[in-house]
């Protein structure tokens, strides 16, 4: 990582992460303890729910998951590799249960702002005093012509980890040396904005030992993505970007990428200017917050305004929104950032209950991508509030990225320092 003031990065990462070890609050007074329903088990809601009970001890906290156990987004392109199963990303929920956490299975379907009670699909009412809802993303679907949910069950977008993950690695081990693998990216915003050319380098990872006269092409309704250069420095020295013999080929719209329709009997693709046939098709289709945020009347077009300094909703009082799901401009959306906003909210609702004022808050986003073998990359930055405007801003000289054409020991590392990255992650919120 170049261009960053390291200090200052070490800082803000450290205050948000030692919230539960350094604040103190005192026990809650007389009276019945305080209620938190946490809607989603993924980063945000598995992290503010562990976060919660440990900056206070006496708050009841309830996590309702419609899944047994987590499968993580992160690193979950190395499966399509080789590089990794689908069970090493995969936890339980025990380490939540250590702090005190209800973990209920079901499936919240609905939230009474007024009454204060979320509602799940097996018939069971929750009271609170303080919501949250991390339910991460939904998709658009019927944005691109043909392409649907049931469509999916077999051209998979593969965007939530788990079975379509696995999918897709399986079409790719099938299909036909020197076949041809589609890849079509999201328009902004949508979870994850480095995944999809991750995914590619992942898959291209694959080919370059099992199918090298594969091509897997990119068809974006963009001009530019996260990371774009670091990435096609590593396209060009590991695949051959920008040659005849590319293994990778990305198309941004300027290029026609952007996919008006699918043909899944064919396996067709209908781009704005030309045609393409695939052996493997994955369409990423646009994004929206999942399924609970509409129930429940918490957005403003695709995504949940909030309050920056709590992630408060600005729709009803005492729900707060974090992770993909929320608008949290110019956070990407990222597991990292879902992971710092459930920090910065846990502290808001204790303070909350305690009478007090919620501090300035400060946000951190990582994020790790692998393109080869032994070549990662990453990005980093620390955000603050401008509590003028309500927007979230990088702090100035306080972030920075891989650097350019760095040493080979430096890309290895990064790899390295990827996989740590996820395994913090992971404890951080569910150890």
């Amino acid at each position: 990582m170049t261009n960053i003031h390291r200090r200052a990065f070490i800082r803000a990462a450290g205050g948000v992460a030692a919230l539960g070890a350094t604040i103190g609050f005192p026990s809650l007074a007389l009276g019945a303890a305080r209620r938190v329903v946490v809607v989603g088990g993924g980063v945000g809601g598995s992290t503010i729910a562990k976060y919660l009970r440990k900056l206070d001890p006496t708050v009841a906290v309830t996590l309702i998951e419609t899944k047994p156990s987590y499968t993580a987004c992160l690193m979950s392109n190395e499966v399509l590799s080789g590089e990794r199963t689908l069970e090493s990303l995969t936890f339980g929920y025990d380490g939540l249960r250590r702090y005190g956490v209800e973990v209920v299975r079901d499936t919240a379907v609905g939230i009474d702002p007024v009454k204060k009670t979320v509602q799940t699909a097996g018939g069971k009412g929750f009271d609170y005093d303080a919501c949250v809802v991390s339910p991460g993303i939904g998709f658009k679907w019927g944005a691109i012509e043909g392409y649907d949910e049931e469509v999916a069950e077999t051209v998979p977008h593969a965007w939530n980890a788990g079975p379509q993950t696995q999918m897709l690695r399986s079409q790719i081990e099938a299909m036909p040396e020197g076949g041809r693998v589609i890849i079509v990216a999201p328009p902004n915003p949508f979870k994850c904005p480095p995944g999809p050319y991750e995914r590619a380098s992942q898959i291209a990872m694959y080919c370059k030992h099992h199918k090298p006269g594969a091509k897997i092409i990119i068809l974006d309704p963009k001009d530019a993505f996260s990371k774009q250069g670091l990435y096609v420095e590593g396209w060009t020295k590991l695949y051959g970007y920008g040659t005849d013999n590319s293994m990778i080929e990305w198309v941004g719209a300027a290029g026609g990428g952007k996919v008006e329709s699918l043909d899944p009997s064919t396996l067709t693709i209908q781009a704005e200017i030309e045609e393409f046939q695939g052996d493997v098709v994955n369409i990423i289709p646009p994004q929206k917050a999942g399924a609970i945020a509409f129930a429940a009347d918490l957005v403003d077009g695709d995504w949940c305004p909030v309050d920056k300094r709590t992630f408060e909703s600005l729709r009803h009082k005492d729900i707060y929104v974090l992770g993909d799901a929320s608008s949290a401009a110019k956070m990407p959306k990222s597991a990292y950032a879902a992971n710092s906003q459930a920090k910065v909210a846990a502290a808001a609702i204790v303070s909350r209950f305690h009478g007090l004022e919620p501090g300035d808050p400060t946000f951190v986003n990582t994020c790790y991508s692998v393109v080869g073998e032994e070549f990662g990359i990453s990005v980093a930055a620390v955000y603050g509030l401008d509590a003028g405007t309500n927007t979230i801003e990088p702090v100035p000289n306080s972030g920075g990225v891989s650097p350019a054409n760095a040493s080979p020991e430096i890309r290895k590392r990064e790899v390295s320092y990827a996989h740590s990255w996820f395994k913090n992650v992971i404890n951080d919120m569910l150890e």
